[in-house]
C-alpha cells in the first residue's frame, strides 16, 4: 500500500498513524522512485482537523502515493480552526496558482441555506474554479460544493427541502461499466445531511452531465460530466462512524426540532449503537477515482508542464 505524503507535524498525522493509515513526510517521500499524484484539498467545513482526517483516512488506503496541499479561502475568517493551524498547514489560491495538480478535492460548507451568490467566498470560489480549468486535471466536489459546482459551471440551481435529509441511504448504479464504481456492489450506502438538492430532471436535461447513481430516498447521489473530469457527489461518503451522531445530539441539546437521523442507529434508536454501513463504498469511490480517473489519464509530466 502506497502512503499520503503529509505535513510531518499535521495533527491528522498521528491519528492517522494509530489507524494503521499509511503516512509519509515529504523528507522520506524524496528518496522515492516514482512521482506521487499532487493532489488539493479545498477544505470549506469548519472543523478542517475533522475534515482533513476523515479525507486522509480514504486517500491514504489506496494503492498509490499522493502528496496533499489544503487551501483554504482567503476571502472568509475561520471561527473553528485556529489561525496558527492555516498559518502552518494551509495555503489561499494566491499561494498556489502558479502550480499544477493532478486532482482536487472540494470539500461541503455549511452555508447550503443561503443563495451561491450571498455566500461571503462565492467570488473566490468561483476563480478557483476557472482557474482549476488548466492547472488541475481532475476534482471531486463534496455535498455543498456539488450543488454549487453544477450551479456555478452549467447554472443548475438547488432547491430547498421540506425537511432535511439526514441520514444513511441506500444508493443504486445506474452506468454499470464505470470505473468508478468497479467492486462495488449493486446496491450500497451513503451518509446524507442536507437541506437541499439539486433535482434529478435538471441534470437529465443538461447534455453535457450524467447520472451515475441515485438513492430513492435521498435522490442524486453522484453526476459526472462527459468527459469525466468533473465528479459532483451529493452527499458525504466520507463521514467518520460518528459524524452524524455528533450533529444530531449537537442539535438535540440545544432543543433544535431535529429527526434521529435515517438508518443510522441501530434500530433506529439514538441510545443504541451506530450501525456503520458506507465505509467499504467510500474507500472504493476514492481509490477507483484516483486509480481510474486519475492515475492513469494524467501525463506523467503534467505537474511539470505550463
Amino acid at each position: 500500500m502506497s502512503p499520503v505524503v503529509i505535513p510531518k507535524h499535521l495533527p491528522a498525522n498521528q491519528i492517522l498513524r494509530s489507524e494503521n493509515i499509511f503516512v509519509m513526510n515529504r523528507e522520506r517521500a524524496l528518496h522515492q522512485d516514482i512521482r506521487p499524484l499532487h493532489i488539493l484539498i479545498v477544505n470549506l467545513m469548519p472543523l478542517k482537523e475533522v475534515t482533513e482526517a476523515q479525507l486522509l483516512r480514504l486517500l491514504g488506503n489506496t494503492t498509490l502515493q499522493v502528496e496533499i496541499t489544503l487551501l483554504h479561502m482567503a476571502t472568509h475568517a475561520s471561527k473553528n480552526t485556529s489561525r496558527d493551524h492555516l498559518n502552518a498547514f494551509y495555503h489561499t489560491l494566491e499561494d498556489v496558482k502558479t502550480h499544477r495538480y493532478d486532482a482536487m478535492i472540494v470539500t461541503g460548507a455549511p452555508v447550503e441555506t443561503l443563495p451561491f451568490e450571498a455566500v461571503t467566498y462565492w467570488n473566490e470560489f468561483r476563480d478557483i474554479m476557472e482557474w482549476a480549468e488548466t492547472n488541475v486535471f481532475s476534482t471531486m466536489y463534496i455535498c455543498w460544493a456539488a450543488q454549487a459546482g453544477l450551479y456555478a459551471r452549467y447554472g443548475i440551481d438547488k432547491h430547498g427541502l421540506d425537511e432535511k435529509l439526514f441520514g444513511v441511504f441506500e444508493h443504486k448504479i445506474h452506468v454499470t461499466n464505470e470505473p468508478l464504481f468497479r467492486g462495488f456492489d449493486d446496491r450500497f450506502h451513503a451518509p446524507h445531511s442536507r437541506h437541499t438538492e439539486v433535482n434529478t430532471e435538471d441534470i437529465q436535461n443538461h447534455e453535457d452531465l450524467d447520472i451515475l447513481a441515485t438513492s430513492k430516498d435521498a435522490g442524486l447521489y453522484i453526476v459526472a460530466d462527459k468527459a469525466r473530469k468533473h465528479f459532483f457527489v451529493t452527499g458525504h461518503p466520507e463521514y467518520d462512524r460518528d459524524t452524524l451522531a455528533r450533529e444530531f445530539f449537537r442539535d438535540r441539546d440545544k432543543g433544535m426540532n431535529i429527526d434521529v437521523p435515517s438508518s443510522y442507529f441501530e434500530d433506529d434508536d439514538p441510545d443504541h449503537p451506530i450501525r456503520m454501513s458506507w465505509k467499504g463504498h467510500a474507500h472504493l469511490l476514492f481509490s477507483n477515482w484516483l486509480n481510474y480517473y486519475v492515475y492513469q489519464l494524467t501525463d506523467y509530466d503534467f505537474i511539470e508542464k505550463k
